[in-house]
């Protein structure tokens, strides 16, 4: 079977000295010089303007090997780094070759710029070039024949590489992990999405899901695996939105001149700017004010904004993470939060599970704390068996409440481990842990409960309710829960008037109730799903 290689001219390698072109390596000459390598036919790719040099190789070819038939063809490129131009040309190329089942094929990928050398690979990859790459190397000192290779893009490669990129992801998704062997299928698959998120897009990443679920260490993660692949440059930069009030926050993130304000008495660049080519956390993004949403907006679009008593625009070409416990599309329907806003930041979202939803996880979060917490005693402690089982038991069971989540899971172990004696953890040591976190609960129940009331009317308006009025609107809220509609709400609310009278409207004086704290069955439908 003949062997036909398809090659472009080395402008610079093939081009040797008239005197000296025989004493160096020159790849084209060169993949004809190789004894257990005969060429029938070579196709010589160049631009017409290297027509000469192209002549000169095809004739020193000829001469060395007198039965390689040299053919010279002219490809042209406006812009031979233009990948689409080159990819657009090749394709065109192969797809007008006249390839022969007789004949075997081999691309010679040593010369060329790395963008032909691509496109080339891919082209061949893709079978638009039904070959096998060349590959060819200079021998000692420069001399020619040199070495060559013959690589074949066979499966086996494929599998071999592919092995190792399931090895390599694997790897990375242990690393937003943090390394902890989780056990949670759902939780797993969404880790291994964020993992291909994180490494092939810049776009911005909303972190949902309740406080203490592991928004901000997910973040810093997938911040330290972008820097390690060489995605960002810059820092980290997190602040927690509900720390920002007033013209604080408007300074704090977007900075202020000198003399902006009173107390301004020096610059201050402003967290976006610090996180120029890095990844800004907006962590809780649901409390920021709606004037630090629209600049954060043209920030995040443009990447430019004006910092507070500036005249002249700063730019910073920060990557965006944000977190929040908010639904902020009800945040949106009730005012307090910019659409245009949630549909900049929400590209890439993902709600993280709290640890109830994760019980599988449990064991592996007690051991990687144990860890952590060890290094940071500098003493290897850990459970005994009997104290680690009823710890297990209790952790698993629904009397514990985990409210603040992962935090409350690590403090308590943190508890444990600074309180007991020794080394160990034993039975007393997980009895008065428990019994404390029994107690806290029971105390941070009827706060639960507010939080409900505080995730529909806000933290301002919620501090403007009275005790009294709290704890009959939470009572009222739970009714409409638990009930189909606004009818059988009020019927159950006003089930002992209901006797007294002929005829009640008990919809109505429900509805009337409600509008009292501006809140509507439509928000409640929304709130609490019917089935």
């Amino acid at each position: 079977m003949k062997k036909v290689v398809i090659g472009f001219l080395g402008t610079v390698l093939d081009r040797r000295g008239k005197d000296k072109r025989w004493e160096n390596w020159r790849p084209s000459v060169a993949v004809c010089q190789h004894e257990d390598l005969l060429i029938d036919r070579f196709h010589l790719l160049c631009s017409k303007r290297d027509e000469s040099l192209a002549r000169q190789v095809k004739a020193d070819i000829e001469l060395i090997s007198p039965e390689t038939e040299v053919l010279v063809e002219y490809l042209e490129f406006k812009n031979p780094w233009d990948f689409e131009e080159v990819f657009s040309v090749l394709l065109s190329y192969s797809q007008n070759f006249s390839f022969r089942e007789d004949e075997e094929y081999l691309m010679h990928i040593t010369t060329g710029t790395h963008v032909t050398q691509i496109c080339v690979f891919l082209l061949t990859e893709a079978g638009f070039f039904p070959a096998r790459l060349l590959q060819t190397g200079p021998g000692r000192h420069n001399q020619p024949p040199g070495s060559y290779e013959i690589i074949d893009l066979d499966l086996s490669r494929y599998d071999s590489i592919a092995r190792r990129f399931a090895i390599q992801t694997n790897d990375d998704i242990s690393f937003l992990k943090s390394g902890i062997k989780t056990r949670n299928a759902e939780f797993n698959r969404l880790i291994a999405e964020v993992e291909r998120v994180a490494l092939r897009s810049d776009a911005p990443i909303l972190l949902a899901g309740p406080t203490g679920a592991g928004k901000s260490r997910l973040a810093r993660q997938i911040y330290e695996l972008r820097r390690q692949r060489g995605r960002v440059k810059g820092r980290f930069v997190e602040v927690n939105c509900a720390t920002l009030r007033g013209d604080m926050a408007m300074s704090v993130l977007f900075g202020h001149k000198k003399g902006a304000y009173t107390g301004a008495t020096e610059s201050r660049e402003g967290l976006l700017k610090a996180a120029d080519k890095g990844i800004l956390f907006l962590d809780e993004i649901g409390e920021l004010g709606l004037d630090e949403q629209a600049m954060l907006l043209r920030a995040v679009e443009e990447k430019l904004y004006l910092p507070v008593g500036a005249d002249k625009e700063i730019r910073s070409d920060f990557q965006l993470i944000t977190g929040t416990n908010r639904n902020l599309k009800q945040e949106c329907q009730r005012g307090r939060f910019r659409q245009d806003l949630l549909a900049r930041i929400k590209f890439w979202e993902f709600t993280l599970p709290g640890l109830k939803e994760r019980p599988q996880d449990i064991e592996p979060n007690i051991d990687y704390e144990l860890q952590l917490h060890s290094q940071t005693l500098g003493r290897p402690v850990s459970f005994s068996s009997e104290a680690r089982k009823d710890y297990v038991k209790f952790a698993l069971s629904t009397e514990a409440l985990w409210v603040a989540n992962f935090r409350d899971l690590n403090s308590s172990l943190a508890r444990m481990m600074a309180l007991c004696e020794g080394n160990r953890i034993g039975v007393a040591d997980v009895e008065n842990e428990m019994a404390r976190l029994r107690n806290e609960w029971r105390c941070e129940s009827a706060d639960s409960d507010f939080a409900l009331i505080e995730s529909i009317l806000g933290r301002q308006q919620l501090a403007e309710i009275d005790l009294f009025d709290r704890l009959q609107l939470t009572a009222v809220l739970e009714i409409c829960r638990s009930s189909a509609s606004m009818a059988e709400a009020g019927r159950k609310l006003f089930a002992g008037s209901l006797q007294k009278k002929r005829s009640s409207n008990d919809s109505d004086r429900l509805r009337k109730y409600l509008q009292r704290f501006n809140i509507s069955w439509k928000d409640l439908t929304t709130i609490f799903p019917r089935s």
